[in-house]
């Protein structure tokens, strides 16, 4: 841990960007990290949690736990996701809470490159079947700021927790603004 503070601390400290971060959550969360437009975003989720000690885990694609980058991923809180069975994820972190472990969730729901129309809807059915609140994590290159948001409960609404969702980043560019993803599922009734 005290690894962990110092790295955090030394990022902060040379790091052009600011955190502006709300009260850290008190109990496990899922945080979304969004905008997701760089692979920097990793860096300031890490150094975000790292500052805040905030135990995590989080979602990444399968191929970043090749070689050896595996063990360094899994030690850096990783859960590999194969993108071919991606409900399998979602009962397996489920699974994993019920069981009795205890973590708050980190996950970018739309992607880092461009071409992307939604955001995924694994988030949203990680945090109603195991009842964490989200957090809702940032990156906006506008004001090269990153932290975090508010935290809250999903209702069920879909339409009406989006809507909110939509409303907390509607002023958020992301690291590469041109990459960005309106918060929206697919799952979602056309407005």
């Amino acid at each position: 841990m005290l690894l962990r503070r110092l790295a955090s601390r030394a990022f902060w400290a040379v790091s052009p960007w600011r955190l502006e971060t709300e009260t850290a959550p008190d109990r496990p969360t899922l945080l979304i990290g969004a905008p997701h437009t760089s692979n920097w975003d990793f860096v300031f989720m890490l150094a975000i949690t790292w500052k805040l000690d905030i135990h995590i885990k989080w979602l990444g694609k399968k191929s970043l736990f090749r070689g050896w980058r595996g063990p360094l991923m899994l030690r850096l809180g990783g859960i590999p996701v194969d993108r071919e069975a991606p409900g399998r994820v979602v009962s397996e972190v489920v699974e994993r809470m019920r069981s009795g472990e205890v973590f708050s969730l980190v996950v970018t729901p739309d992607g880092t490159r461009s071409g992307h129309t939604h955001w995924k809807s694994g988030f949203y059915r990680i945090a109603r079947e195991t009842g964490l609140p989200v957090t809702l994590g940032y990156v906006d290159r506008t004001t090269m700021t990153t932290g975090l948001g508010p935290t809250f409960e999903l209702t069920g609404d879909v339409a009406a927790d989006m809507e909110r969702i939509r409303g907390y980043y509607a002023d958020k560019s992301g690291y590469h603004p041109k990459n960005r993803v309106e918060p929206r599922l697919r799952e979602e009734p056309a407005v």
